[in-house]
């Protein structure tokens, strides 16, 4: 592999070689065929000398001499030259025999159609290579590529660095280049499809483009999966593109009616009842009053604050009309895995689309389209990238009050960060759940059993979609890290509280916040004694 990669990299090296000698080959015909300048030409006899004839003769017979000397070293050089290329030609021929390619792709100039075939072939292979059709199994959870999401107008990328942000906008010129590309040719694929003839079919635009998710694999090329508005409510397109390194290749154009799909979405609870109302409002309007394909699974532990919780969900029930909710009660110790793998076995009905949530989750009806849409029973889950809060009494503490929550709910360095860390808000259909084996129900209390469920579903063949989504947040709460955890659960549990504060900027400022008194002081002083 390493020497084909050498050999096509070699290729550029001798066609540049070529292109120069043939550059210097003409420079030197020019040189040898512009007129001397008038110092140097030879001094013409007078046109009334007796012997200006004889004179001009012998001045051309000169000048044709000189001009075939020229003509005989210019056809030596090119001569050189070709003597040159037949012999590099050769070693690249040896090379590709000694060293041939797994697909035969060999740069054969002498049949222009098998060169093309080949190459169509390693392209194509390429797709096959990549995790396209089917998911690949990983060693750990390092190893999954993530997905990027992107709009018309925005990428929300997790690689953000120092520099960049979490929301890109203008997204960078290369990257708006490429996207605008792969869009426009989605919306040709979609207004020209295969094997429908001359049927009417609608015009689509780039304003029926939802949103779309990319990931590149270094060494195959990047897949795009992009979703359109489909014909009716709740109806989509979707287009699936692959870039070998090479041109797009549609991979997929199929429709995808989610109209019926329902998602369980499964709570587990214990107290907290101040949050959970907080949680219901936000469920009602974009769980039963925007999308309406919903059902709610609590799973409580414990009695205390249990009929306060009780309350809130029946009060919501009669004043939404909204009778798909489901109230498991135990008299146990909390546990998240526990209480969502109890509640995930609970449902009784069809396969269902389950997601995982937790009582400080704020979710948007995009979002819930974009859990749908990326899951698909024994082939896709879903394991979005939630934006996480900052405290809002840190970032709007120079303000004079901290603004409504929808108003913080905003994608921005300053406001919050992509919790890459975290794998326990997912969306996956239940037989996808019960055939890897659920929750490790053997740990307890706070941390550890999202990231057991999420290496299951690398170590198998689904496709793991792992993406930041613009519809997900975790909105910020003071964070117990309590004596029980063991001192590895401890310890997540500590370095999450940390990064839930601020950012490093907004944290330098409180630790320094001394420095910057005293140097303010300093400043007002100086400016009293000028």
């Amino acid at each position: 592999m390493m020497l084909r990669r050498g050999f096509i990299l070699f290729l550029p090296r001798l066609v540049g070689l070529l292109v120069v000698a043939c550059c210097l080959v003409s420079i030197v015909y020019m040189l040898a065929c512009t007129p001397k300048g008038d110092n140097q030409q030879l001094a013409l006899p007078r046109a009334h000398s007796p012997t200006a004839k004889e004179g001009y003769e012998a001045i051309l017979q000169e000048r044709e001499e000189q001009h075939r000397n020229y003509i005989i070293s210019l056809k030596k050089q090119i001569a050189q030259l070709k003597a040159e290329l037949q012999g590099r030609s050769e070693q690249l021929k040896n090379v590709q025999d000694q060293y041939p390619d797994p697909l035969d792709i060999q740069l054969d100039h002498s049949n222009p159609e098998k060169a093309q075939a080949n190459l169509l072939a390693f392209l194509r292979s390429q797709i096959d290579k990549a995790e396209v059709h089917s998911g690949v199994k990983l060693s750990t959870e390092y190893a999954a590529v993530p997905f990027e999401s992107f709009t018309l107008q925005k990428v929300y990328q997790l690689e953000t660095g120092l520099t960049r942000h979490p929301e890109e906008k203008p997204v960078r010129k290369d990257k708006r280049d490429e996207l605008i590309e792969v869009i426009e040719l989605a919306v040709g694929s979609l207004n020209n499809p295969e094997g429908e003839g001359n049927a009417k079919h609608r015009v689509y635009t780039a304003s029926d483009f939802v949103e779309g998710i990319y990931r590149t694999e270094k060494d195959k090329g990047t897949l795009y999966e992009l979703t359109f508005k489909g014909d009716a409510k709740h109806q989509f397109k979707k287009i699936v593109l692959f870039r070998p390194f090479g041109p797009v290749m549609k991979v997929k154009n199929e429709n995808v009616n989610m109209a019926n799909t329902l998602i369980n979405v499964i709570v587990p609870l214990a107290k907290r009842a101040s949050k959970f109302r907080q949680f219901m409002q936000n469920f009602r309007e974009m769980g039963i009053q925007q999308d309406g394909r919903i059902h709610l699974t609590v799973v409580y532990f414990g009695k205390e604050q249990m009929n306060e919780v009780k309350s809130i969900l029946e009060n919501t029930s009669k004043s939404a009309n909204f009778k798909n909710f489901t109230f498991i009660q135990l008299n146990e110790e909390f546990s998240r895995g526990k209480g969502l793998d109890i509640g995930a076995r609970f449902w009784k009905g069809n396969n269902v689309v389950l997601f995982f949530c937790d009582v400080d989750i704020y979710f948007t009806a995009e979002f819930l389209n974009s859990c749908r849409l990326n899951t698909q029973p024994g082939k896709k889950v879903f394991y979005p990238v939630l934006f996480s809060q900052y405290n809002p009494s840190i970032i709007y503490g120079h303000h004079d009050s901290i603004p409504p929550l929808e108003q913080q709910l905003i994608i921005k360095k300053e406001t919050g960060f992509w919790r890459d860390f975290g794998f326990g808000m997912t969306c996956q259909y239940r037989s996808d759940f019960i055939n890897i084996g659920g929750f490790d129900l053997d740990i307890k209390g706070w941390g550890g059993e999202d990231v057991h469920l999420y290496r299951k579903y690398l170590h198998s063949n689904l496709i793991v979609i792992r993406t930041p989504v613009r519809g997900l947040f975790h909105l910020w709460h003071e964070k117990q890290c309590p004596d029980e955890l063991t001192p590895e659960q401890y310890k997540m549990c500590m370095q999450s509280k940390a990064m839930n504060e601020a950012s490093h900027g907004q944290l330098g400022m409180l630790v320094f916040k001394q420095e910057i008194e005293t140097h303010l002081h300093r400043q007002k002083l100086s400016s009293k004694k000028t």
